[in-house]
Formats: C-alpha cells, structure tokens, sequence
C-alpha cells in the first residue's frame, strides 16, 4: 500500500527556523532553533522526527483511523491540488464547520448511513439552505469515496443520502425593468459603471473589480482574471475566459469614467483604491456606496447576483438566444437557463394563451372533418 507521507515544510523568519505540518486536522507548528546553531539540514531532520508518527499512522489504511486524520492528512490535501482558491475556501469552512465538528474524532469506519442521514436532515431543520445542505451531502459522498478507494473502509455510507425536502430553497429574485432603471437613478458615476456591467454586460464582481485599463477595448471587454477576497486568481472556469460585449451606452460611461481616471497605464486598475495600487474592495463599495442607496430606494434585496440573474431574465424576456446570453455570462447553456434565468409571468401567460388557441383551432379543424 503506498505511504501517505506529509512533508510538512520548513520557514526561516528572522534568522529562526520554523516548522508547520499538520495534526488532527489542526496545523502545528514548532520553533526548532536559530539558524546560527541549526543548519538547514538539521531542522529538516528534527521536523522528519516530528511528522515520523503521524506519517505512521497512515502506513496501513485502516477503518479505525480517525475522520479528522484522514480529511487532514489525505483528503484535503490531494483535493486542494484540483480546486481553486475561491473554492478551496468554500469547501474548506464548510467542511470544517459542519461536518468536522461532528465527526472530528470519531474513527472513520464507525459512521453509518442512517446517521449521516441524520445529521443532513438536522442541518435542512435548523434552516440551512438547500443549496449547502447538497453540498454537505456531495461532500460526504466524495470524502468516503476516497475513503473507500484508498482502503479505509469497505463500503461507503454516503452513497445512498439524499437532501431533505425541508431544506429551503432560496426565491431567485430578479429585477423588472422599472426597478432596473430606479438602480440606474440612484447611483454616482463609478457605481453605475460597476452596476451596469453587471446587469447589462453580465460580469461577475470579480471580474470587474479586476479590471485593468488594456482589458476595455472599445466594443468588449477581455476577461482574463478575477479577484476573490483581495487575492488575484484566473477565472472561474474556462467558459469564464471570454470577450464581452459592451453596448453602445457602456462604452460612453467607459469614456466619462477614463477622462476622470488618473492611471490610464497597462498597471491602472478600472476600479482602484484610495491608493491606486490595488482595486477597490468589493464589499467595502458595496456597504459604503451600494447599500445606502439601494435602501433609500427600497432595493435592498438587490446584490449582485440579482443583477447577473436579471440580466439573463431580461434578456430572455427580448428573446435572446440563449447561447449568446450564455456566452456573455461565461457560463453553459443549461447553467443560463436552469440557474440564472426566470422567465416573466407575462410571458408564461402568453405562451399558454397561444398553446390554448393552437388546440382550440386544431378542435375546430377535427370537427370540420368529422362533420364533412
């Protein structure tokens, strides 16, 4: 059976050596001397010392080691290999928080289905989402999968859950057309710029908050980057890497808002701090410039995923190909139609006014044959 070994590494902060591994799902970490009385060598050699029976643990798979060991000392860190950073921290805090929490020390072969069951129907209960509570159930899947590949155990519990109907599911709002320009009204000129991106150009706030001047390129706009929590990471996913198109009414904002801009180099950001050398946080403009406006025009339940949503809706509504809208968003077309857009009641209405006449008329020629 191959070894699972970490290796842990080993940091030199102001001429101190430091190790850092991981333990229980917990990362340690240990000051093993100054670097005047410890050559590199030998603080690897202490730190291999260290990880010697942790690494033992895993030299046989067995069900009786711990959940917390394996997430930490084998799940997590092949998975972090495949995931993005946006994602690694998602998967992470709600791994760690929900199902940590509960299995942390419990060995991994003594969870059965029924109480994984449990606990999922627990979390749809207390009111979780139904979105989280699916994502807890693949999560399980996916952890005992591994489990049951590497050897752990024998047969997975979680191949059978299911996400309780009592989980809720969130109303997908989006904004009418009356709504969308009451938006519009209320905003300065940088917050409309970012605004209309959204719900016009369809881009994700990282995206834009990620822009820099060579991106706008008149009619469109390349996307080749995003930002997450103040880090710089690629898109999404690779439909994300994509041209979008600007109307004729974005490009004369982008205009407005260039004449007024003061780094216009390759380094400029669209949307810069105070400071110029990083773009504007997201969630500081939306708490200090987006939401006292939106409130004081009773938009409050806007965010940004009702913009992008209502673009998809809106677009719909004109009848739009929705591939194009797909496109524009950087998503699938089953994502666009499936996920992000609601169709108009109005138009519901009209189709089934339409269907109602095709079969009245369709009625009306049958009786004509039989009569005849």
């Amino acid at each position: 059976m191959r070894k699972r070994h970490q290796k842990g590494s080993l940091t030199n902060v102001g001429g101190v050596w430091i190790a850092q591994w991981w333990e229980n799902g917990h990362r340690r970490k240990k000051t093993l001397g100054r670097q005047s009385k410890l050559t590199k060598s030998e603080a690897r050699l202490q730190l291999a010392q260290i990880l010697s029976p942790i690494n033992a643990r895993f030299d046989s798979p067995s069900a009786h080691h711990t959940f917390g060991d394996f997430l930490a000392n084998i799940y997590l860190p092949f998975y972090r290999r495949k995931w993005k950073f946006s994602t690694a921290e998602c998967n992470e805090d709600r791994i760690r928080y929900h199902l940590l929490s509960q299995y942390f020390r419990r060995e991994i072969g003594s969870i059965d289905r029924d109480e994984l069951q449990a606990l999922l129907d627990r979390k749809a209960q207390q009111g979780l989402s139904f979105s989280t509570v699916d994502h807890l159930r693949w999560d399980l899947k996916q952890i005992f999968d591994m489990a049951l590949a590497e050897g752990f155990i024998q047969r997975n519990p979680a191949v059978l859950l299911f996400t309780p109907r009592e989980a809720p599911r969130p109303n997908k709002l989006r904004m009418r057309w009356e709504e969308v320009k009451l938006l519009f009204s209320v905003l300065d000129l940088r917050e409309l710029l970012v605004a209309k991106l959204a719900v016009i150009a369809g881009m994700r706030p990282g995206e834009i908050f990620a822009l820099k001047w060579p991106q706008v390129k008149g009619d469109h706009i390349e996307i080749v980057r995003r930002i997450y929590r103040g880090k710089l990471d690629s898109p999404k996913t690779h439909r994300s890497v994509r041209l979008v198109a600007l109307s004729n009414g974005l490009q004369t904002l982008f205009q407005r808002w260039q004449d007024s801009s003061v780094d216009l180099t390759d380094d400029g950001w669209v949307f810069p701090s105070e400071r110029g050398k990083t773009p504007v946080a997201k969630d500081n403009c939306w708490r200090r410039q987006f939401a006292p406006r939106l409130k004081s025009a009773g938009l409050e339940w806007v965010d940004f995923h009702v913009m992008r949503r209502t673009h998809s809706s809106l677009m719909r509504e004109k009848n739009v190909d929705p591939k194009l809208v797909a496109d524009q968003l950087g998503h699938s077309l089953d994502v666009n139609l499936n996920v992000y857009t609601d169709t108009a009641l109005r138009l519901r209405k009209e189709a089934a006014d339409a269907l109602e006449l095709e079969i009245e008329q369709a009625d009306y020629a049958v009786d004509r044959a039989c009569n005849s």
